[in-house]
């Protein structure tokens, strides 16, 4: 059987919404002759459509156990930079271009998170960490960088920036926000920041 694995992922998330007519067993009866062993793992996989407009490689991941990918600089220019100035000085932000625009489903968000390399050695991370591309943006994918270091940061074309990982969440198809005038109670009640203490 000839299995559009997006076609079956959105029919899944229709099963399991209550406000469709759709059921869960629907579901297991449509696809129960689709067999999860053998066959091309990469006949399974979901796939995620996006245009490169830079000159940079594309996005992919590294390694099979790779939680995300890498965003680049886009600064198609030549001689153009980019320089993010130290902390306090004023000049220590910057949105960076990547070139990259996604196609997403509705079930996927992508988020922008910082390279760890870039933390610790030079202070740079995302601003806004993790900021979120959701399912309906087509625009480009810029990043906001800041400076926590003491000196100028600089940025070439290529540069990897940051990193982006592929998320499920449960957005306004799926979820209805209900107010209420009054909350279930719970053991942990409202106490947060700290309460927990440290050890």
């Amino acid at each position: 059987m000839n299995i559009d694995v997006d076609e079956m992922n959105r029919k899944l998330f229709e099963a399991i919404d209550p406000d469709t007519d759709y059921s869960v067993e629907d579901f297991e009866s449509e696809f129960s002759s689709v067999s999860h062993t053998g066959g091309d793992l990469s006949d399974f996989k979901l796939g995620i459509n996006f245009i490169n407009k830079s000159n940079n490689e594309d996005p992919a991941f590294q390694t099979t156990g790779a939680a995300g990918f890498d965003f680049r600089a886009n600064l198609p220019n030549e001689g153009e930079v980019i320089v993010i100035g130290p902390s306090g000085s004023g000049n220590n932000i910057a949105m960076v271009p990547t070139g990259l625009f996604f196609e997403l489903p509705e079930s996927i968000e992508l988020q922008v998170r910082p390279r760890s390399g870039l933390a610790a050695k030079n202070g740079i991370t995302v601003l806004n960490s993790p900021g979120t591309v959701d399912s309906d943006y087509r625009g480009e994918v810029k990043v906001i960088l800041i400076n926590h270091g003491n000196v100028d940061f600089v940025i070439n074309n290529g540069d990897r920036i940051a990193q982006g990982v592929l998320s499920s969440v449960s957005n306004g198809q799926f979820v209805n926000l209900n107010k209420v005038n009054e909350l279930n109670s719970s053991k942990r009640g409202s106490n947060g920041f700290g309460s927990t203490g440290v050890k």
